[in-house]
């Protein structure tokens, strides 16, 4: 059981952040042994301060105000972002997740999938979800500066050549106007050839 001097340090650190940050277990190791954590974040989860988001994951969540909603749990990508925050690795989104953030598909992922330059797992997220983190050697050909260049990419080569529609196309083009062209510039050079031809006639 936590130490009431524990649990309030732990308290006071999570609650002085800036809501939707993410803790894990290791976040606290400087203040308390591991079972006076692990006690103070089951407590501070029962009283409503923070979340469970995952297996050893958890949020200061957000609160909606304007429209009285309540707890805002951290996004998909947030929770991957923070993983891989904790771990120093890099990683970057793919598959359907992309597309339907891009609006090119309507279907949502029971699974999101990142590439990723640590090492290959899967971690689930609610019922019947879970990132998937596949490693790839190939990181630095995905060092885009502009984060939407980025995802245009992955979607093309989700989608790949053949069968991109022409409503698709459309879609990208409506997202390409939101790139800096310094950026667009220098990210096309990155990009597979078919995918630059592409990106070029739009």
């Amino acid at each position: 059981m936590a130490t009431n001097s524990a649990y309030n340090e732990i308290k006071r650190k999570i609650t002085s952040s800036k809501r939707g940050t993410l803790f894990f277990p290791d976040s606290f190791a400087q203040m308390a042994s591991s079972d006076a954590i692990r006690s103070a974040l089951v407590r501070l989860c029962k009283d409503g301060d923070i979340i469970r988001v995952a297996q050893g994951i958890y949020c200061y969540p957000k609160i909606d105000t304007k429209w009285g909603s309540g707890v805002v749990p951290p996004s998909i990508e947030d929770i991957a972002n923070g993983i891989a925050k904790r771990d120093k690795v890099r990683i970057v989104p793919t598959g359907a997740y992309v597309l339907n953030v891009l609006g090119l598909s309507k279907q949502v992922p029971a699974n999101v999938v990142f590439f990723t330059d640590g090492s290959s797992r899967k971690v689930s997220v609610g019922k019947g979800n879970g990132i998937l983190f596949k490693h790839t050697s190939e990181m630095r050909t995905f060092a885009y500066r502009s984060k939407l260049m980025l995802l245009i990419v992955m979607a093309l080569r989700e989608i790949g050549d053949e069968n991109i529609t022409e409503l698709q196309m459309n879609i990208i083009k409506g997202h390409l106007k939101n790139v800096p062209t310094g950026d667009f510039q220098k990210d096309i050079l990155l990009a597979p050839i078919w995918v630059r031809k592409k990106l070029q006639q739009v």
